[in-house]
C-alpha cells in the first residue's frame, strides 16, 4: 500500500507543561478534527509496558524523561513520540491516506474445482440473512444491533436467527443439559477439560444489548472458567496442580457441591517458547461493521506489541479467495506488521477453507522446532463458498493438528455470528475459542492472558470422577455438556480432549446428593438389578467423597500420564467456603437462571449477587465487579426476581 508522505502525514505532537517533571505521564489521544481516539494503544518502547486511551483519549504511563511512546490506533497512522520533561502530552494522529492498492482478493487469483453431488433439500446450509446490516442508516430513527431492531426504542424484532442443523452444527432444537446420574447404576463420570470463554462474552454482549440470552447460548462452563481463580501453583514437572473443594449447595441446601479446579503452571514471557503464528483474518463482506474487521485489526495489534523477537507471524486474508499479505516475519518487526494489518480492507465473499488451508501452508513452511505453531482464525465464520461444511473444515483441521500446528479461533460481530461452528473448530483444532465483543475483550485474551491463550503446556486433559456410592447416592456435572465422554474414552490415548495453557485455571462442578436425600430428579430403581445397600468396607476408603484421575499429554508427545486425586468427605457451610468455591457457585448458579434450568433451586438473581458479592476477591482487572453489574441486568430484563440487597 503507498501513502502520501509528508510533514504534514507525520504525527502532530503538542506539548503544553502542566505541572512537575515525574515519572507519572499523563496524555490525551485525539484525531484531527479534535475528536479523542478511545482504545488507541500507547507503549513504552523497548518494554512490555502498554496502557490503552479510555473513551475521553486519556491515558496515564510511567515513564523516565526522554523515553519513546509508541502510538497505535486502528486506522491511524503508528507514530513515536519522546516524553520530553513534560508531565502532560497532547498527541493528535492523522488517518491512513490509502492511494491505490489496499489489500483485496480478486476472484481471478484462485482457479476452483466445483463438483456437484445430490443433496436432500433439508441437507442444504441456508444462509442467515442479516437484516441488521442491511437495515442500518436505512429507515430513520431506527437502531440496528444484535438480534434486536428498534425503532426509537421500540423493539420490532427478536431473535430470528433460528438455526437448521447444517453440517453437523449442533441446532438450538438440540439443547439439552446434564442430568442426575444415580451412583449406584453409573458411578464413574468422564469429560474433557474446556477453556474457552467465548459464551460468557457473547451472553455479557446479549445483556448489554437489552435481551436474555436463549438456553443453548449458555454453556455454564465457559462462564465459570472465563475467571481465573487462586489456586496454588504446581509444584516438580507436572504442568498442572489440582485442587478439590466441597461444601453445602446454596441453591439446595440438602445437596453438596464437589469442585475441581486445576492450575496450569505459569510460564515467564521471557521463557516461552518461540511462537510461530499466522493471523487468518476474514476479510469478506460480512466483516465490513464496526465491530467486526476494525475490531480484529485492534486487537491483532495488541498481540502485535506482545510479540518478541524470537517470534514470528504471518498473515492471510480470505474472502472469494485467500491470498498472503504478510510472510513470516520477526516479531521485532512491529511496525511492518501492524502496516499488514492497516491495509485489511472487508469486501467479497468468504471461502473459508481456501484460507485455512493457505494459512496451515504457510505455517508448515515456517514450522518452529519444539515452538508454539499456531494459526490465529479471526471470523464471524460466515463461510458460505468454499470447503464451507463443518465436517470438511474438521478433517482438514483434525489433520493438521497432527503435524503439531493449533488452532486458535477469535470470533467477532453480531447477527449472523456461528458460535457453534467456532466452538467446534476450535474444539478440531487443539485450541481455544474465545468473542472478542470489544477491545477490552481483545486486551482480556490477547495481553493479560497472552501465555495461557497462546502456548500451550498440556494437551487431550481427561478427568474421571469415581464416587463412593455410600457418600454420594446421585451427581451431575454442571455444564460440560459438550465434553462428555464414555467411561472407556479416558483411557484411549486417540481420543482427543481439552487444552490447558501457561497459567490458566480450569474449574469444573458437581451437584451432589447424599444417601437418604429423596431424588427429585431421576428414574425409579430397576427390577433386575441389584439394590442392596452398600456396605461399608471400613479403612481409608471409607471417609472418600470420591476418586479423581486425570489424564494429560505433552503438547508434543502422544502417550497420557495419569494422576490420582482422593476427595475426603468434608462438605463446608457456604459461608465458610473459600471464595473461590463461592464465586465459581454464584457464576454456575447465574447460568442455571438464565437457561431456566430444572436444576436451579432457590436460586434467585439476588441470591446470585450476594454470594458474588462476598468473593469477589482482589479482582485487578474488575472482571468479578463486572459480573455483578450482568446480575444486575439479567434481572431488570427478567420480571422473575428483582435483585435484592444491592450495596
Amino acid at each position: 500500500m503507498k501513502y502520501f508522505v509528508s510533514l504534514a502525514g507525520m504525527l502532530l505532537c503538542m506539548i503544553a507543561i502542566a505541572g512537575t517533571t515525574g515519572a507519572k505521564i499523563t496524555g490525551t489521544v485525539r484525531n484531527e478534527s479534535g475528536k479523542p481516539v478511545a482504545y488507541a494503544v500507547v507503549t513504552l518502547k523497548g518494554t512490555v509496558k502498554q496502557v490503552f486511551t479510555n473513551a475521553g483519549g486519556q491515558f496515564t504511563i510511567q515513564a523516565e524523561p526522554d523515553m519513546i511512546l509508541v502510538v497505535t490506533a486502528s486506522g491511524y497512522e503508528t507514530t513515536e513520540v519522546t516524553t520530553g520533561t513534560q508531565a502532560t502530552l497532547e498527541i493528535v494522529l492523522r488517518k491512513i491516506v490509502q492511494q491505490k492498492d489496499p489489500v483485496r482478493i480478486k476472484a481471478d487469483t484462485l482457479a476452483m474445482k466445483l463438483t456437484a453431488k445430490e443433496m436432500e433439500l433439508n441437507d442444504l446450509a441456508v444462509r442467515a440473512y442479516n437484516y441488521n446490516t442491511a437495515l442500518q442508516g436505512k429507515v430513520a430513527g431506527l437502531q440496528a444491533g444484535s438480534a434486536n431492531i428498534r425503532i426509537r426504542g421500540l423493539a420490532t424484532t427478536g431473535n430470528m436467527a433460528t438455526r437448521r442443523k447444517k453440517g453437523g452444527i449442533v441446532t438450538k432444537d438440540e439443547f439439552f443439559e446434564n442430568a442426575f446420574d444415580k451412583t449406584a447404576d453409573k458411578p464413574l463420570s468422564t469429560f474433557g477439560i474446556d477453556v474457552d470463554a467465548a459464551s460468557y462474552s457473547n451472553i455479557r454482549r446479549m445483556l448489554r444489548d437489552g435481551r436474555l440470552p436463549s438456553p443453548e447460548e449458555v454453556r455454564i462452563e465457559e462462564m465459570v472458567n472465563y475467571f481465573s481463580y487462586e489456586y496454588s501453583q504446581p509444584a516438580g514437572n507436572d504442568p498442572f496442580k489440582v485442587h478439590t473443594e466441597t461444601a453445602i449447595s446454596p441453591w439446595n441446601p440438602r445437596h453438596r457441591l464437589l469442585m475441581i479446579g486445576l492450575q496450569g503452571k505459569k510460564i515467564a514471557a521471557d521463557k516461552l517458547p518461540p511462537a510461530n503464528l499466522t493471523f487468518l483474518v476474514d476479510v469478506s463482506g460480512s466483516m465490513m461493521s464496526e465491530d467486526r474487521l476494525p475490531l480484529v485489526k485492534a486487537s491483532l495489534k495488541l498481540l502485535a506489541e506482545k510479540l518478541r523477537k524470537q517470534d514470528q507471524v504471518s498473515l492471510v486474508a480470505y474472502a472469494g479467495n485467500a491470498g498472503l499479505v504478510l510472510p513470516a516475519t520477526s516479531g521485532s518487526e512491529k511496525d511492518k506488521i501492524i502496516a499488514a494489518i492497516d491495509r485489511l480492507e472487508a469486501g467479497g465473499s468468504t471461502a473459508g477453507g481456501a484460507g485455512i488451508e493457505l494459512a496451515y501452508n504457510i505455517t508448515r513452511k515456517s514450522f518452529a522446532e519444539g515452538g508454539n505453531n499456531r494459526v490465529i482464525l479471526c471470523t464471524d465464520g460466515d463461510f458460505n463458498v468454499g470447503v464451507s461444511s463443518v465436517k470438511g473444515l474438521e478433517k482438514l483441521i483434525e489433520k493438521e493438528r497432527e503435524s503439531g500446528i493449533f488452532l486458535t479461533v477469535l470470533g467477532y460481530g453480531t447477527g449472523n455470528y456461528q458460535d457453534e461452528k467456532m466452538q467446534q473448530l476450535a474444539d478440531k483444532g487443539n485450541g481455544n475459542h474465545a468473542y472478542i465483543d470489544d477491545i477490552s475483550e481483545a486486551r482480556k485474551v490477547l495481553v493479560h492472558e497472552f501465555g495461557g491463550t497462546l502456548f500451550t503446556i498440556a494437551k487431550d486433559v481427561k478427568l474421571q470422577v469415581e464416587f463412593n456410592p455410600s457418600k454420594v447416592q446421585a451427581y451431575r456435572l454442571i455444564g460440560y455438556e459438550n465434553r462428555m465422554l464414555a467411561a472407556e474414552d479416558f483411557n484411549d490415548d486417540k481420543k482427543d480432549a481439552g487444552e490447558l495453557g501457561s497459567g490458566h485455571t480450569v474449574t469444573a462442578i458437581y451437584e451432589l446428593v447424599p444417601p437418604g436425600v429423596p431424588l427429585m430428579y431421576g428414574v425409579d430403581s430397576l427390577r433386575y438389578t441389584n439394590t442392596r445397600k452398600v456396605k461399608s468396607s471400613g479403612g481409608e476408603k471409607e471417609t472418600e467423597l470420591a476418586f479423581i484421575k486425570l489424564r494429560y499429554k505433552e503438547p508434543a508427545g502422544e502417550t497420557s500420564r495419569l494422576l490420582t486425586v482422593p476427595v475426603t468427605d468434608n462438605p463446608a457451610a457456604i459461608i465458610a467456603a473459600s471464595e473461590n468455591l463461592r464465586f465459581a457457585a454464584a457464576v454456575a448458579s447465574f447460568g442455571m437462571l438464565l437457561r431456566n434450568s430444572k436444576y436451579k433451586g432457590g436460586a434467585t438473581y439476588g441470591t446470585v449477587r450476594q454470594l458474588a458479592l462476598k468473593a469477589t476477591g482482589r479482582d485487578e482487572n474488575g472482571y468479578r465487579k463486572e459480573f455483578l453489574q450482568l446480575v444486575d441486568k439479567a434481572a431488570l430484563l427478567s420480571d422473575r426476581d428483582p435483585v435484592a440487597g444491592k450495596d
